[in-house]
């Protein structure tokens, strides 16, 4: 959806990206906020959370080769990232109790295949459960919320884990509920069958476009503001570079037909 050229090399290529700061405190912040409901809900601090902060960084450097020199001894700008993830956390603390929260499920994989063959997986941060059984889909992002101009957008991917959850429980969930870190500030969306019809059409018309980029090797760049950001910028015909030759196995790259909204281990999406 944001460029099918990207897509290209992040799936059928499988070029290796740059981790960033951003992306990898995303990626701890995230473990953090799991980590947490492990302790007793009295013990849910800021302080506790703040303390869980290094052993994380730790275990999710040493998980993921690509992070391993990331701060390259530098330890002011560790102590900055590190600075920056504690304000993140005493944000979400003044947007949730976790005293007062007993999530169901963190980090939840979930995995479902539609009638036509595809299968949809992902995973979800957290699932509430209510005593009434009504079920609230949360992801946190540190990032800041869209405009509402972007907000169905981020919202696409939170009506993407709900089809999962309706098609694999045959429960339709009641709240998704998008937790931005960076602004302070909660989305939340009530979704109701139409809408996760609509989502599952879109799915399928995606995976169609591109199982047909993939016949035809026809991959275009779709030049945004995102283009500065881009590790693959140099080799983009959109900037004056020349991408590799696409994989002669590229079809089968893609075929299975698995759509997936699961991330490379130690990335995060929020930056």
């Amino acid at each position: 959806m944001q460029c099918p050229l990207l897509y290209r090399f992040r799936v059928i290529d499988r070029i290796p990206e740059r981790p960033s700061p951003a992306a990898a405190r995303g990626t701890v912040v995230h473990a953090v906020l799991e980590r947490l409901f492990d302790l007793p809900a009295p013990q849910r601090t800021l302080q506790a959370a703040t303390e869980l902060l290094a052993p994380q960084w730790e275990r999710v450097r040493a998980e993921t080769d690509e992070l391993s020199e990331l701060f390259d001894g530098d330890a002011d700008a560790m102590a900055e990232w590190l600075t920056g993830a504690e304000e993140l956390l005493a944000r979400w603390f003044g947007m949730e109790d976790p005293t007062r929260l007993e999530p169901a499920e963190r980090e939840v994989y979930v995995e479902t295949t539609l009638d036509d063959g595809l299968t949809l997986r992902g995973y979800i941060d957290r699932l509430d459960v209510s005593t009434a059984g009504l079920i609230r889909v949360v992801d946190y992002k540190t990032g800041r919320a869209p405009s509402e101009v972007f907000e169905a957008k981020a919202l696409f991917q939170m009506k993407f884990y709900a089809l999962v959850l309706w098609r694999l429980r045959g429960r339709l969930p009641s709240v998704l509920q998008l937790v931005y870190l960076g602004s302070g500030e909660i989305l939340r969306y009530h979704p109701e069958e139409s809408d996760l019809l609509a989502t599952e059409r879109k799915v399928k018309a995606l995976w169609a476009a591109i199982e047909r980029a993939a016949r035809m090797d026809d991959w275009r760049a779709s030049p945004s503001r995102l283009c500065e950001w881009c590790d693959h910028r140099p080799r983009c015909p959109a900037h004056g570079g020349t991408p590799p030759p696409t994989p002669l196995d590229a079809l089968d790259r893609v075929s299975g037909p698995t759509a997936s909204v699961p991330l490379p281990p130690g990335l995060d999406e929020d930056a």
